[in-house]
């Protein structure tokens, strides 16, 4: 038996987190937000998978709308993902069950405003309409302020930072109806943070993921390192499986999580988990509506089979759908692509290389790695 953090209760919809009930399991709509009839298809998709609770981004009023008119086709516990423009929530709010907010992204609205101004907000928001809001931190965007005097890129302390001042503030607010996550890529520093975080807060119900994990089934083997050893600790309360798979395949995110959960609870775990450094390592986001060209889903699956010879060189490639977290991810690999509409920036160990077209890319970056595994 795990003995759970007792973590306090959040009512999500007609579910609850935390206080030891069971462990939510989410996923998120791919599809762009405005395309009603496929994110309809992809959200019915998720629900009859079994998830507890679906998100969906909105970037702009166009998305803002679009998710007004599948409320009104859905039943589902709705999670509205803000992007760049906080004050969103204005409009979806009485619309859906839980707000996620992004610390790293509200300074790109209103810059003068501070902070702590823009939450109260949200807040206030989130209380009036009887919504649960999700601080949700990622390595990908942490707050630049965070950053300033940080040089270590390997550092937990940015994320777990700015997870406790948010949520300290949230409570000088008086709003407690919220949970906390802090997603990476990598699956230790993943462990790391979470733990950090639950032992300065273990009354705060904890979403866990590994951000950008890939595709299956390396994706799932991160994400299952990370879930082993915080649940078994007692830490987490709803998980989400972030993996890069095609828009009719969204729903395997539920049933890998379900698996994940049902082996931990029956004991079919590993005693001791490593994730192999000395290999190669690739990094690829679970595709969202942010992902403005679908060809990154191909070629992601296309990096993979085309990287096959490094596999045995310690050399980290990202592959990453869109401009919230690609600069960030990239900017921490040894190779990283992130992908426009019609344009892949390639970046080389932080170091831009230059932007190509898809039909280009592949080849360009062959000749990049293959410059890596000579140096090492």
């Amino acid at each position: 038996m795990i003995q759970r953090n007792q973590t306090r209760e959040v009512k999500i919809g007609n579910i609850f987190i935390g206080n030891n009930h069971p462990i939510a399991v989410q996923s998120m709509c791919a599809t762009p937000t405005t395309d009603i009839p496929a994110t309809l298809k992809q959200l019915n998709s998720l629900e009859k998978a079994g998830a507890d609770i679906i998100r969906i981004a909105v970037d702009n009023k166009r998305d803002a709308q679009a998710l007004i008119k599948l409320r009104a086709e859905s039943d589902a516990v709705l999670s509205v993902d803000l992007q760049e423009n906080y004050r969103l929530a204005e409009t979806l709010a009485p619309y859906v069950d839980k707000i996620r907010y992004n610390p790293g992204h509200l300074y790109h609205h209103e810059k003068k405003k501070p902070w702590k101004d823009k939450v109260q907000f949200l807040a206030d928001i989130a209380e009036k309409h009887n919504c649960a809001m999700r601080v949700g931190v990622n390595a990908g965007s942490v707050d630049p302020a965070k950053l300033i005097d940080q040089n270590d890129p390997h550092s937990i302390t940015p994320m777990v930072e700015s997870a406790l001042e948010h949520s300290d503030w949230l409570d000088t607010l008086g709003f407690t109806r919220y949970c906390v996550s802090l997603k990476d890529s990598d699956p230790k520093k993943v462990i790391r943070a979470y733990q950090e975080y639950a032992r300065m807060r273990p009354d705060i119900p904890l979403h866990l993921g590994v951000t950008e994990a890939g595709m299956p089934p390396e994706g799932i083997e991160k994400t299952r390192i990370a879930f082993e050893q915080l649940i078994g600790k007692g830490i987490g309360d709803t998980i989400r499986v972030s993996l890069t798979l095609p828009y009719d395949d969204k729903h395997q995110e539920i049933s890998a999580g379900r698996q994940i959960l049902k082996d931990i609870a029956d004991g079919r775990v590993k005693t001791v988990v490593h994730f192999d450094e000395k290999k190669l390592n690739l990094i690829s986001c679970p595709s969202c509506s942010r992902v403005e060209n679908e060809s990154f889903i191909e070629l992601a699956q296309q990096v993979k089979e085309r990287t096959r010879y490094a596999k045995e060189h310690a050399i980290t490639i990202a592959v990453m759908g869109c401009r919230v977290n690609g600069p960030g991810e990239t900017d921490d690999a040894d190779l990283g692509l992130w992908c426009g509409p019609n344009y892949v920036n390639l970046k080389k160990q932080g170091e831009k290389v230059g932007a190509f077209r898809y039909n280009e890319i592949l080849d360009v970056l062959d000749v990049q790695l293959k410059s890596l595994i000579e140096i090492s």
